[in-house]
C-alpha cells in the first residue's frame, strides 16, 4: 500500500487507548439515538438523519447532504446521503462508510442494531475520540478523514440491482461525474491524477453488520489485503498488551489473515466498479439475528463493540499519522 503506516510504540498504543467513562457514555447515548425504526420517509428516519448531521457538526466536521428521488417497489421515494468531512480542503480522503436506513419489514419493528446502527455509532464515537488528534494532524491539507452515511441501502422487496443500494449507487455516479479539481486553489494544491470527485478517495472502508459477538473478518480484495493485515496485526498486539475486553480464556481473533474471493453485495459495490480501493469490514458469516426483529439492543455484545472501536481507532491513527 502506497501510504506507509505510522509506527506506534507500546506506550503510544497504551496512551491512545486510555479508557474514559465519558467515551462510553457518549457511545451509549449515540446508540440510543440511532436505535429507531429508520425506514426511508418515516419520522424515525428523519429524526436519525437530523441526529447524525447535528452530531458531526457538533464535532466540528463539515457536513453536506445529497438529497435525491428514486423509484422503488413502493413508489418514488426520497433519500438523503450524509457526507461529513473533517477538512474539506484536503485533496484526498480516507473514507469510512455505513448505512443509516433500516429495512422495511411487515412488522415495521426492525431496529437494525447491527444493520447498521452500531457501525454508524462506531464512526461517530471514533470522531469523538479522535477530536484532538485530528485537530493537530500534520498531513491535514493532504488527506482528510471523511464519513459517508448512506441512505437506502436496504431493498424494499427482493434484493435486485435496482431495489438496493439506492444511496451508494447515486453518490458514486454523482461523484464520478463531478470534475475535480475545480477551483484555482484546488488546481494549485491537488496536482495528482484527479479527473473527478471520486478520484479523491484513497481508501473506502465500509462497516456493516457489527455488534454481535464473535465476528470473523476476512480480506475480500487483493488490492487491500495489506491493509486488512494491519488490522490482524493490531488485534494481535492488543491481545499481547491485554488491552481488549476478553470474554473467555483464549485470545480474541476477529480478523483472520486470509483472503476470500467472492463479493458480498453492499454499499461498496458502486465504488468498487469505479476502481475505488475497498476494505469491507463485514463479518462472515453474518450475525445470527440478521434481518430479523431480534437485531436489537439486547442482542448486541458490548465488549465486541468496544474492541472494534479500539482496533479501528488505531488503524485511523496509523493511516493518517495522527
Amino acid at each position: 500500500w502506497s501510504r506507509a503506516a505510522k509506527k506506534l510504540s507500546t506506550n503510544d498504543i497504551r496512551n491512545f487507548l486510555v479508557d474514559n467513562d465519558d467515551y462510553y457514555d457518549f457511545q451509549n447515548k449515540t446508540l440510543d439515538s440511532l436505535l429507531k425504526v429508520r425506514i426511508p420517509e418515516t419520522p424515525g428516519h428523519q429524526i436519525v438523519q437530523s441526529f447524525i448531521i447535528q452530531s458531526m457538526k457538533d464535532l466540528q466536521w463539515s457536513v453536506e447532504t445529497d438529497l435525491f428521488y428514486d423509484n422503488t417497489p413502493h413508489g418514488s421515494k426520497s433519500f438523503t446521503n450524509i457526507m461529513a468531512t473533517y477538512n474539506k480542503n484536503a485533496c484526498k480522503r480516507l473514507v469510512f462508510a455505513c448505512h443509516y436506513d433500516s429495512k422495511w419489514t411487515k412488522t415495521k419493528r426492525f431496529l437494525g442494531a447491527t444493520d447498521s446502527a452500531v457501525p454508524c455509532m462506531i464512526m461517530i464515537s471514533l470522531a469523538n475520540r479522535l477530536q484532538s488528534l485530528l485537530k493537530n494532524q500534520k498531513t491535514k491539507d493532504e488527506i482528510s478523514l471523511q464519513y459517508i452515511f448512506f441512505d437506502g441501502e436496504e431493498a424494499f422487496k427482493e434484493w435486485t440491482d435496482t431495489d438496493s443500494l439506492y444511496g451508494s449507487r447515486h453518490l458514486a455516479m454523482k461523484w464520478d461525474k463531478t470534475p475535480f479539481p475545480r477551483t484555482a486553489d484546488e488546481k494549485k494544491l491537488c496536482t495528482g491524477k484527479y479527473v473527478s470527485e471520486i478520484d479523491r478517495i484513497e481508501l473506502f472502508v465500509l462497516l456493516d453488520l457489527l455488534g454481535a459477538p464473535n465476528p470473523v473478518f476476512y480480506s475480500y480484495f487483493p488490492e487491500t489485503y495489506s491493509l486488512h493485515r494491519r488490522l490482524v496485526k493490531m488485534e494481535r498486539k492488543l491481545n499481547q498488551l491485554s488491552l481488549l475486553e476478553q470474554t473467555g480464556p483464549v485470545n480474541l481473533e476477529y480478523f483472520k489473515d486470509r483472503q476470500v474471493i467472492g463479493g458480498i453485495q453492499d454499499d461498496h459495490i458502486p465504488f468498487l466498479k469505479r476502481d475505488v480501493p475497498v476494505l469491507h469490514l463485514i463479518p462472515s458469516p453474518f450475525p445470527a439475528v440478521w434481518h430479523t426483529d431480534d437485531d436489537d439492543r439486547y442482542h448486541l455484545h458490548d465488549p465486541t463493540i468496544n474492541n472494534l472501536v479500539k482496533i479501528f481507532q488505531l488503524f485511523i491513527i496509523e493511516y493518517l499519522h495522527l
